[in-house]
């Protein structure tokens, strides 16, 4: 998983030990997802621990970050298979919603929406409004808006929004 992150975001491997560090979490209600090839680990996407600070009360949620597949085989339907995956895996989980920062041109056609036209404000003023996205779940109630909260591990590794790490 490490080489293939390092590979896809082009880094040195900031992406990995964020991902390692989100898998470690004692509150760890996500997964880790892989996609296989010829017995080689070529995609990953991460789910982690997130919150909804809807009105009401707090509201658990989930964080769709990293998603990662490795060059070669990108652009072949990895990605989209992952996050079809992850979705369905958070269905199951009886979670209202998943949230990513991320290209709509990507994640839009697989049925994520701008957060902010459902009512939810990002948890950070860097990520760009169009880029704050969400799939909303089965289970989700129209109160569950507000404001989306990440977990401390994004903050610690200060990756949420845009910033430029190369700095």
């Amino acid at each position: 998983m490490r080489r293939l992150l390092t590979n896809a975001f082009g880094d040195e491997g900031e992406v990995a030990d964020l991902a390692e560090a989100l898998a470690a979490r004692a509150d760890q209600r996500g997964a880790a997802l892989i996609a296989e090839h010829g017995g080689t680990v070529v995609g990953h996407v991460q789910l982690s621990a997130g919150w909804i600070d809807a009105d009401l009360r707090l509201v658990d949620a989930l964080v769709l970050s990293p998603l990662g597949v490795e060059p070669a085989h990108q652009r072949s339907g990895i990605g989209r298979a992952l996050c079809h995956a992850a979705l369905e895996h958070a269905h199951n989980l009886e979670v209202p919603a998943v949230f990513l920062e991320g290209d709509p041109g990507y994640y839009a056609p697989l049925g994520w929406q701008r957060g902010s036209a459902q009512n939810f404000t990002a948890p950070s003023t860097r990520i760009p409004d169009p880029g704050f996205q969400v799939a909303i779940l089965p289970c989700w109630r129209p109160w569950m808006v507000g404001a989306v909260v990440y977990n401390d591990t994004f903050w610690t590794f200060d990756r949420v929004g845009l910033r430029d790490h190369g700095s």
